[in-house]
């Protein structure tokens, strides 16, 4: 099954019951709450109107009533229980809810925390093997850089940051004049204008070692450009070579924090990737640290590298061991 019919299937499955909740929604509204166009959503009602229980007679099918503007279920045909959440469907969920949680900005963190405690009493506080929930095994946003992120934004204050740029395994520090946070993809970033690049960027709180306060205004140039969130916050450089890796269960968290796209899942939790990196020593650093966690599909002579890193580190170690 496709990626595009495996969604569409678990979104049928979930609109009888949104729509038993919310009897004359407005069409409009419905598929903006499913992500879809509302043309999408009226191909998905009609479908609906084929499906049902056995026999399939008059009285057997789902029945709708819906006019240009909204829509209702007249007959449920049995599905009015909402499906239930996977693992690691609940697990996704969760990490999404504490990113946003740890989001300046956000005014009702009571009712995320809330949310948050649901899910975990509903599955159990259930974890797939080698998932940390909430995390990933990345590192969180700091409380002290929240905090002030937070009031440079309401301030309209210029902020120091210490910020890590994975592409490249490099830490910089820069002066940045904050515009606004945006939640992404599970993950907080500053949309904030770089002296340093003379343009507007956008920073990933998690990576954010330090941010300070400075006495002085934002002050971001009228010509400045906002930023193109619409397909997403990462963008690929000319100077960026690719790797294709095989994550174990354990390295997932790799795909989250590091700059990656395609991505396939495979058997036993495993997920294929390819990385986009600046330098090719951090790449091969950042492999052999996941002690065999990660395997390099291609290139194939970065993957020979590495492994002759390895059995020469394992070389070593022998001797080392055999001197004592």
């Amino acid at each position: 099954m496709s990626n595009a019919s495996s969604q569409r299937l678990a979104r049928l499955l979930a609109l009888v019951p949104y729509l038993l909740a919310r009897p004359g929604i407005l069409v409009e509204e419905a598929a903006r709450d499913f992500g879809v166009t509302p043309k999408q959503l009226r191909k998905d009602l009609e479908l609906l109107w084929m499906c049902g229980l056995p026999g399939y007679g008059p009285g057997d099918l789902i029945d709708l009533s819906f006019d240009d503007e909204t829509v209702t279920v007249s007959f449920d045909a049995g599905m009015d229980r909402p499906l239930r959440l996977t693992a690691t469907e609940a697990t996704s969920l969760l990490v999404a809810l504490r990113a946003l949680a740890d989001t300046p900005g956000v005014t009702d963190t009571e009712a995320v925390s809330r949310a948050v405690a649901k899910i975990e009493d509903a599955v159990g506080q259930a974890q797939p093997s080698g998932v940390v929930i909430g995390l990933g095994g990345r590192p969180g946003v700091a409380e002290t850089v929240q905090r002030t992120v937070t009031r440079a934004v309401d301030e309209g204050r210029a902020l120091r940051i210490r910020y890590y740029t994975a592409s490249r395994d490099a830490i910089t520090t820069r002066v940045v004049d904050p515009k606004r946070v945006l939640l992404m993809d599970g993950h907080s970033y500053l949309d904030a204008w770089c002296r340093q690049a003379e343009a507007t960027r956008l920073f990933r709180l998690d990576r954010v070692d330090e941010a300070v306060l400075l006495d002085e205004p934002a002050r971001t140039p009228e010509e400045a450009e906002p930023v193109d969130v619409a397909g997403g916050a990462f963008r690929a450089t000319p100077d960026q070579e690719t790797a294709v890796l095989e994550l174990t269960q354990d390295a997932r968290w790799v795909s989250e924090y590091y700059p990656t796209d395609e991505r396939t899942e495979l058997p036993d939790g495993r997920l294929r990737v390819r990385l986009r990196y600046s330098d090719r020593s951090w790449v091969v650093r950042l492999v052999l640290g996941l002690g065999g966690r990660a395997r390099v599909v291609e290139p194939l002579p970065l993957g020979a590298e590495i492994a002759e890193r390895a059995e020469r580190a394992l070389r070593l170690a022998d001797e080392l061991a055999d001197a004592r």
